[in-house]
């Protein structure tokens, strides 16, 4: 497959002209100044860092004050209502739209933090990783890469509780995990750039014994849900006597394979010392925002020399250019300034070469962004779009990101396989059949 676009964001800056060839999924060419007839403009595709694509269902269906003071606490308990509606024919179908709108949102692949395991009430299915299965068939009927991360879940808070309610479903003794860790492989094993990784679920739910074993369960990504919650940050001080990222960066082999989700929940030392374990951070401003989580300390981490993506967590809304608005719009509310994570770079471009190398990290999917060896991860705008037309190079960029509206994608690309094309992802119409159905009957039970 051979590519033409008028512009390109390479690694060290826009180029004009630029021909991409690409074999076997990955790029073996890129040559600046071969006119040709193609795209407006192209761009290397992010990964989508942290994804549950069941909460896809969810969305929009709990927004009402509950009793009392609503929080993320009384939104999880009614997530875990939720999980006892849900069966493997349900989770692919809910995954497979989640992935269709991530494809047209721009993301090229999705780290799947993956930990509805077992049927309702716990024990396992036949086949242990059944639940897995399922997110690696969504994928394979939608095209887009995945970096699956079997979570594991052992006990309902810091002081080792027994699981319970919802928690059933996903929790498992390390003996039952290796099973489903070990049959996702084989799952696995028909995806070309499918990778296979590991998530303690949180400082809360995995004993330390699990904790200082997990580096060792796979070669690939580590992702860790870490201080997203104020309770959850007093939990684990009172019964370890450090706050959660300060004991992780003393006590986890934290380096470039950890992916630490939110911490929204840091001192300026924190900041400082996770950045320089090489761990990336897995923003999800949409969600942060949804659940009241605070926000992430943005100028202090690339002060530090930090590495970050974005993820669409709970799917409420899947947007790549929202997820980066956000996060910059909350770094301005915070100091009450604008442009604030923007360097000689305009503000846009920043947050996207981040979100391309961070995200790529994450997935344990090379470096990221258009150069030879990298998966062909990419995509191209409508630049005849009016929010888009006569812009180019981080002009183009930031209108994208912070002026634009959903559809600006034209075309992307995973891997190289073309999934989406003129704005529609190739499989939408089947998939969304699917997916109405589905809701259609969970609806009716809610």
């Amino acid at each position: 497959m051979i590519l033409h676009a008028a512009s390109a964001l390479l690694p060290d800056g826009w180029a004009k002209d630029v021909r991409i060839r690409v074999a076997a999924g990955r790029i073996v060419e890129v040559t600046a100044g071969v006119p040709g007839q193609g795209h407006g403009v192209i761009l290397p595709a992010p990964v989508n860092l942290h994804s549950h694509t069941f909460q896809r269902a969810m969305a929009g269906l709990i927004e009402a004050r509950t009793a009392g003071r609503d929080s993320f606490w009384s939104w999880r308990a009614l997530m875990y209502r939720f999980l006892d509606r849900l069966s493997p024919e349900d989770v692919q179908a809910i995954a497979a739209q989640a992935m269709v709108e991530m494809a047209e949102a721009g993301f090229a692949a999705v780290c799947e933090f993956h930990y509805l395991h077992h049927p309702v009430g716990g024990g396992s299915y036949a086949d242990p990783a059944e639940m897995s299965a399922r997110i690696v068939q969504a994928a394979r009927d939608t095209g887009l890469g995945l970096t699956h991360l079997p979570v594991i879940y052992e006990q309902g808070g810091v002081d080792g509780r027994a699981l319970s309610g919802g928690q059933l479903r996903f929790g498992s003794s390390p003996e039952v995990f290796a099973r489903v860790l070990e049959s996702a492989g084989r799952a696995l094993a028909g995806l070309p750039d499918a990778v296979l990784g590991v998530a303690p679920h949180s400082l809360r739910a995995v004993s330390r014994g699990t904790l200082g074993r997990v580096a060792g369960m796979t070669g690939g990504p580590i992702h860790i849900h870490i201080a997203e919650q104020l309770a959850e940050v007093a939990e684990v001080q009172a019964a370890w006597g450090a706050r959660p990222v300060d004991w992780a960066c003393a006590n986890l082999p934290l380096d470039g394979r950890w992916c630490m989700i939110h911490a929204t929940q840091m001192t300026p030392g924190e900041v400082a010392a996770l950045a320089r374990s090489g761990a990336v951070a897995g923003l999800c401003p949409i969600t942060e925002a949804n659940l009241g989580d605070g926000i992430f300390d943005g100028p202090g981490w690339l002060g530090a020399g930090g590495a970050f993506g974005v993820g669409t967590d709970s799917n409420v809304r899947i947007s790549l250019a929202e997820e980066l608005r956000l996060l910059e719009y909350s770094q301005r509310l915070a100091g009450r300034a604008r442009a604030v994570m923007a360097d000689h770079r305009s503000t846009g471009r920043l947050l996207w070469e981040a979100a391309v190398k961070g995200g790529a990290q994450a997935a344990g999917r090379g470096r990221g962004g258009i150069a030879v060896g990298e998966w062909a991860d990419l995509l191209a705008l409508d630049t005849g779009d009016l929010r888009l037309d006569g812009l180019e190079g981080d002009r183009l960029l930031d209108a994208f990101v912070f002026a634009g509206r959903d559809g600006l994608v034209s075309d992307l690309w995973s891997a190289g396989r073309p999934v989406v094309r003129e704005g529609r992802h190739v499989a939408r119409e089947a998939v969304a059949a699917r997916f109405r159905a589905t809701m259609q009957r969970l609806r009716d039970t809610l």
